[in-house]
This record gives structure tokens, sequence and C-alpha cells, in this order.
């Protein structure tokens, strides 16, 4: 046991040595592995933020009723009862015309308000449904455009199941393009540990003929690979804070204007662990194809 962790530890003291022997050809390898881990990265941080932007909106729910401006005193009073009498919602709330333009003018649009002869807005009502459904909600809209005196009926949450699709779409072709990056990863470094195997060929041939084993000629090469991926993993997280770093204030500012709290989210330790190990998994599994082909040649 003692044998076999001596090896260990020489074989990686000997890539960190190598490693460091040679500091560009290591940065612009780390380099290229980080901005290839970044790119499915960066996705998948978006989506993240785009879902925790869609968590920060009302869950529940709403319709929009608007009433048309031909509707008469009575057609009003009748829709106002059905409205209230209706099985299918559970809260409904009158907004006037008037209130919905008092509200537009205490949001900062004042100036425009104030160059209009009347009052453009509707009379409308929000309705909060029993069901949340797709299905019931669909059918429940269709029911109330179909009454009297209705101008309009919208789904509030329509846009949240596009974009609940376009999220599952995203995270689909996050999905893929990390599977595409993992192989560019093993080519990568299949390729740098190709150029460390032809600096020691000589060294290889001549240590399989005193009778070294396979394992042993391959373990400095596969902790080689290892540091690799382990340096373009921290290169990703540094380009992913830079990114960060440099989208957080405009991003703070543009959701500050909509009167929300809304911060961008950052790597959790989770996601920073995932990306450190898959780069570090891809580097070996690189490190390995290419020592083997090697000693396929060699015998």
């Amino acid at each position: 046991m003692k044998n076999w962790l001596t090896h260990h530890r020489t074989a990686l003291f000997d890539a960190l040595r190598r490693l460091l022997r040679t500091p560009f050809s290591s940065f612009f390898t780390a380099l290229a592995i980080g901005v290839a881990l970044t790119l499915p990265a960066g996705l998948y941080l978006a989506l993240v933020n785009l879902d925790h932007l869609a968590g920060q909106m009302p869950a529940q729910p709403e319709i929009s009723l608007f009433v048309s401006d031909s509707a008469t005193t009575a057609e009003i009073e009748k829709l106002k009862q059905k409205l209230e009498s209706h099985p299918k919602l559970s809260k409904r709330r009158f907004v006037s015309r008037e209130s919905a333009l008092e509200t537009l003018k205490s949001q900062g649009l004042s100036d425009i308000t104030a160059g209009l002869d009347k009052n453009p807005l509707p009379d409308a009502w929000i309705l909060t449904p029993n069901e949340a459904s797709p299905s019931s909600m669909e059918s429940l809209r269709k029911e109330l455009a179909a009454l009297t005196g209705v101008d309009n009926v919208q789904l509030d949450s329509a846009w949240a199941e596009r974009l609940q699709a376009f999220l599952r779409i995203g995270e689909r072709i996050a999905l893929l393009l990390a599977a595409l990056f993992g192989v560019a990863l093993v080519a990568i470094s299949s390729n740098a540990i190709r150029a460390q195997i032809l600096t020691r060929q000589d060294e290889i041939e001549v240590s399989r003929l005193i009778g070294a084993t396979d394992r042993y000629i391959r373990r400095p090469f596969l902790y080689f690979g290892a540091l690799q991926g382990a340096s373009g993993g921290l290169m990703a997280f540094a380009i992913l804070i830079l990114m960060q770093s440099l989208l957080s204030a405009p991003v703070g500012e543009l959701a500050s204007l909509y009167g929300s709290p809304f911060q961008l989210l950052g790597l959790t330790p989770l996601n920073g662990g995932l990306i450190l190990g898959g780069a570090i998994l891809f580097s070996w599994l690189g490190a390995w194809v290419a020592v083997s082909r090697s000693l396929r040649r060699v015998d």
C-alpha cells in the first residue's frame, strides 16, 4: 500500500512539474478547455436565471376581462352578476377605467396621459379561476368571451406557459452542447497528451524493455490530463464570474426600471463541482485514449 501511494505521489508531482514547465502552452490549453466549458455552462445559468425570474412572477394565473365601451348600463350590471355568481371563479376584482388611468400616472406616465382628450382605458375585471390547468383556462376564456358586453378576454398565464416551453427546449440544447463539448474536451486533452508522449517516446520504450507495466507508464500522463482538466475548469469559473460581474449592474438597473428586485444568480457550489468534475473526467479520458493508442503502437 505504501509503495502504491508513493508511485501515485511521484506520478502526480511529475505531471505537475511538466505542466508548470510549459506555462504558455498549459495556459492556452486551459483557456480552450475553459471556453468549451463556458458555452454550455453559460447557457445553463441563463436558463436558471430565466426560471428564477419566472418564479418571481405571480404563481396564480389570472384572467383579464375587458368590458366593451359600447356596453349599456344594463349589460354591465348583468355581466357583473354573472361574474360574481360564476362557479369556476374563486376571486373577482373590478378595475375601473379611472383607477387604471391613475395607476398609469403613478407609474411615471403622466406626461403621456396628460395629452389625451379622453380616457382610452376600458373597465376591466381581474378574475382568478378555481382550476389552473391550460385546458380549463382556455375553456373558461372562451365562455367569458361569449358574454354580452365583453370586448376581450386575455389569459395572463399564457406568457408563463410559453416561457416554460422555451426553458424546456433550452435545457435540451444545453444537454446537447454539454455532450458535444465533452467530446471536444476529450479531443483537446488527447492532442495535448500526444505531444507529451512524443517528447517521452524513448523513455516509454526503455521502460517497456525493463518490464514496466502499461499502468505504470500510463499513470503520469493520466495525472497530467486530470491537472489540465482542473486548470480548464478553474478557467471556466473565472470566465463565468467575469461575465456575471459585467452583466450584474445593467441587469439590476433594467430590473429596477420594472420595479423588480431581480438579481443575476451565479454558480452554486454544486454547479461548480459538476463543471470541475466534468472537466477533470473528460480530460482524463482524453489522456487515457492518447496513451493507450501510443502503447499499442509500441507493442
